[in-house]
């Protein structure tokens, strides 16, 4: 039997003269202690700060306000009188359809990009001028060929959810050895079946990257989008509520967007893990 190190001796002797022993906490009160102690030093800086003056309200008096509006999340009194439920409804679902359209164009296209070098060539300029490009920018024309607001936002939220899917899906397709391809040339697999064996499930976490990526950034660009043209949708709501001076239900709907967005990319995240291939 190996002798005990000097430390150990020393804390073992020590432990004998006192009578106590050193208990270690359990490995998970660290990671669970660790985002309470965040939100409680924000709820801290964020009530000093309400109480240096200016017209930031405290979390208390956001509480309250919150508990009054998810009351009744769902009311209807006009076009532009609704719930915040139904102005978050709104958005999702303008994000949904851009976001969908998307990955119908945005997937297939990072395939074929990925897997033909010349098309990959006469794509490359073209991300690359585009792909920098504001989203909020592309609003005018949207505005311009369709004529409405609708339609003008779902256009935006097609646009800034396109480059992460062509970019990643691309960019997986490249990273397949070239061994498998060499394979499957000499079994004369069709180039669909080349598709479902090899490229598919290779590329499917890079895939799934991207519309993790696209997602985020279609909820964060709906809400600039929606101040902008109007209408019912958490961005509007967020406009509506700064003309009537309620900084109390601008900082409920910030939070709200945050909360969405979580779920929107943590659901994401387990879909991921369904379809993860072992290395």
């Amino acid at each position: 039997m190996s002798a005990l190190p000097a430390s150990e001796v020393a804390v073992l002797s020590k432990q004998k003269e006192t009578g106590y022993r050193r208990t270690q906490a359990p490995p998970w009160l660290l990671p669970a202690l660790a985002p309470v102690v965040g939100l409680a030093a924000f709820l801290a800086v964020w009530a000093l700060i309400a109480k240096q003056g200016g017209r930031i309200p405290d979390p208390a008096a956001v509480w309250d306000a919150a508990l009054k509006i998810f009351a009744d999340p769902f009311y209807s009194k006009g076009p532009n009188d609704q719930g915040i439920g139904w102005n978050v409804l709104s958005s999702l679902k303008r994000v949904g359809i851009g976001f969908g359209l998307a990955a119908l164009v945005g997937i297939p296209l990072g395939f074929a990009i990925g897997r033909f070098r010349f098309l990959s060539g006469m794509a490359a300029p073209i991300i690359a001028l585009l792909k920098p490009v504001s989203p909020l920018a592309w609003l005018p024309i949207g505005l311009l060929l369709f004529k409405a607001a609708n339609p003008a936002a779902i256009y935006v939220i097609f646009i800034c959810s396109l480059w992460p899917m062509i970019v990643n899906t691309a960019v997986g397709v490249r990273q397949i050895p070239q061994d498998y391809l060499n394979v499957a040339r000499v079994l004369n697999l069709s180039e669909w079946k080349v598709f479902t064996r090899i490229l598919f499930p290779a590329v499917l976490p890079y895939m799934i990257t991207g519309v993790r990526l696209s997602i985020g950034v279609a909820w964060l660009v709906i809400v600039a989008a929606e101040m902008l043209t109007g209408g019912v949708g958490i961005g509007f709501w967020v406009w509506d509520e700064w003309n009537n001076l309620k900084v109390e239900h601008i900082i409920i709907a910030i939070f709200t967007i945050g909360i969405v967005g979580l779920a929107l990319e943590q659901g994401l995240v387990l879909f991921a893990r369904r379809f993860a291939y072992a290395s």
